[in-house]
């Protein structure tokens, strides 16, 4: 089984078993660096492996390839090639927060839009939209993305720019 780790923000590997047990053992890969091999769905620290020799339990079922997507080549290092494990899961560092998610991003602009000006309808209608689907695509990320605090404001603002906007409405019909 070849194992990866990240050691300063730097993805290494592959290598077998045994010889990542003698890195941690030597202390060359710390316990809090992250390790992944087949059938892991994420990076976890070294020190939760009990076992080199097999995926920890708890794992994605053995033959499992990695989430797809998940991987950026710019973590590569300069001069680094690229190989037939650039399908990997590379870590974040730790602390840092997943990228917020574009249409939930959008839908916050398009509710603040349809709040301000109440008689257009269309910003507000597009907040509800883009924060409806940003909501689905980042729970269906698995944590892979972030936004959805600026989502759900995006609805909320979307919903009520579009309530301000169907009273404007009414408004310039009953006075007209």
């Amino acid at each position: 089984m070849e194992w990866f780790y990240a050691k300063n923000n730097e993805r290494k590997g592959p290598v077998s078993a045994s010889q990542l047990r003698s890195m941690v053992v030597s202390g060359e890969v710390a316990g809090s660096d992250l390790v992944w091999c087949e059938g892991m769905g994420n990076w976890i620290s070294a020190s939760e492996i009990q076992d080199f020799d097999s995926p920890p339990a708890g794992a994605a079922g053995a033959g499992a390839g990695p989430p797809q997507g998940h991987y950026s080549p710019q973590v590569v290092p300069p001069g680094a090639q690229a190989d037939s494990s650039a399908d990997i899961p590379y870590p974040r560092p730790v602390g840092s927060k997943p990228p917020a998610n574009g249409k939930a991003i959008a839908s916050l602009v398009c509710g603040c839009v349809g709040v301000t000006c109440c008689g257009i309808l269309i910003p507000s209608i597009l907040a509800v939209i883009f924060g409806h689907i940003a909501k689905g695509e980042i729970r269906a990320s698995g944590g892979q993305q972030g936004g959805d605090g600026m989502a759900l404001a995006g609805l909320i603002l979307g919903y009520i720019g579009s309530a301000l906007g169907i009273v404007y409405l009414l408004m310039a019909l009953v006075s007209s």
